[in-house]
C-alpha cells in the first residue's frame, strides 16, 4: 500500500488503494476522496465479525475515548483511487508498520487515525496504580494488534528512539505517544524537593526502559490547550497562590 504523509505542522496522509484494497479510520478523519473508493459506517473495528464481537468492540473504543462507528473506505473501482486522512488538531501523522513491531503497538488515547482493516483496536489497562494516577492518560491505553499498516497522530515534533536491553529514558508523562510491548513504562518521582517543586517539570516522570521502539511528542494537545486557556483569561486561578500551587503538581502537562 503506497501512501504519502503531506505538509508540516498540519499533516495528512494520502494513501493510494488499488482495486479491492481497503482502510480502516475513525470516525470523522476523512478529508477528501476519489469517485471509486465506497465508504462504509461499521461498528467497531473490522476485525470483528460476530454481532457480539462488534459491540464489545465499540464498549472497548468508548473506555479510550474513541466513537461507536468507524468508516471503512474500499476501492471498489478498477483502477487506483486515492483518499486522505487527516488529525483533528494540529500535528504529526506517524506510519507504523505493526508487522515490525511484533504485530502490536501501545499508544495514547486518541492517537488512532487509521489502519489496515485487519487492524484490532483494543484496550490495555496499566497495573501498577502508581502508572494508572499519575501517567498522564489515566489507567487505559490503545493497544492496536495487526500485521498491517496503522497511521496515529500527535502533537509537536515527534521523537523516534529504539531502546537496546536495559536502557531507560525519563520522559514528561503527557509527552509518551507510543511503545512497543517490549518497552517497561512506569511513573516515579522527580528527584529532589527543589527540583519536584521549582524545576517547573511537574513532580513526576515516566521511565521507558527498553528493549524496544517509542514516540515521544515535545508538545502535548493539552499542554496547548493549557496555555491557551490561561492566557485567554480562564485559567486556574491565574495569578493566585492556589494557581501556582496548581502548576507545581501539574506540571503545566
Amino acid at each position: 500500500m503506497e501512501y504519502s504523509i503531506l505538509g508540516d505542522d498540519l499533516q495528512t496522509v494520502e494513501i493510494l488503494l488499488t482495486p479491492g484494497e481497503a482502510m480502516l479510520a475513525e470516525a470523522g478523519a476523512m478529508v477528501m476522496m476519489d469517485l471509486g473508493i465506497h465508504m462504509k459506517a461499521i461498528l467497531g473495528d473490522a476485525s470483528q465479525q460476530s454481532m457480539l464481537g462488534k459491540i464489545f468492540s465499540a464498549g472497548k473504543r468508548l473506555l479510550v475515548g474513541e466513537s461507536l462507528f468507524m468508516t471503512l473506505f474500499e476501492n471498489r473501482g478498477s483502477i487506483p483511487q486515492r483518499v486522505y486522512f487527516g488529525a483533528p488538531y494540529p500535528g504529526k501523522v506517524i506510519p507504523i508498520r505493526l508487522s515490525k513491531l511484533g504485530g502490536a503497538l501501545i499508544c495514547q488515547k486518541d492517537a488512532f487515525l487509521c489502519a489496515t482493516p485487519d487492524t484490532q483496536i483494543n484496550i490495555v489497562f496499566r497495573k501498577r496504580i502508581r502508572v494508572g494516577l499519575f501517567g498522564g492518560e489515566g489507567f487505559i491505553l490503545e493497544r492496536l494488534e495487526g500485521q498491517g499498516l496503522a497511521f496515529i497522530h500527535a502533537s509537536g515534533t515527534i521523537i523516534h528512539r529504539q531502546l537496546d536491553s536495559g536502557e531507560s529514558v525519563e520522559v514528561d508523562t503527557g509527552c509518551v505517544v507510543a511503545f512497543s510491548p517490549g518497552v517497561d513504562y512506569d511513573v516515579h518521582f522527580v528527584r529532589g524537593i527543589r527540583n519536584m517543586l521549582f524545576g517547573g517539570e511537574g513532580v513526576f516522570l515516566a521511565r521507558l526502559r527498553g528493549p524496544g521502539h517509542i514516540w515521544v511528542q515535545s508538545l502535548p494537545f493539552s499542554r496547548l490547550a493549557g496555555r491557551i486557556v490561561r492566557y485567554s483569561g480562564g485559567g486556574k486561578g491565574e495569578g493566585s497562590i492556589l494557581g501556582k500551587v496548581w502548576d507545581l503538581v501539574d506540571g503545566d502537562s
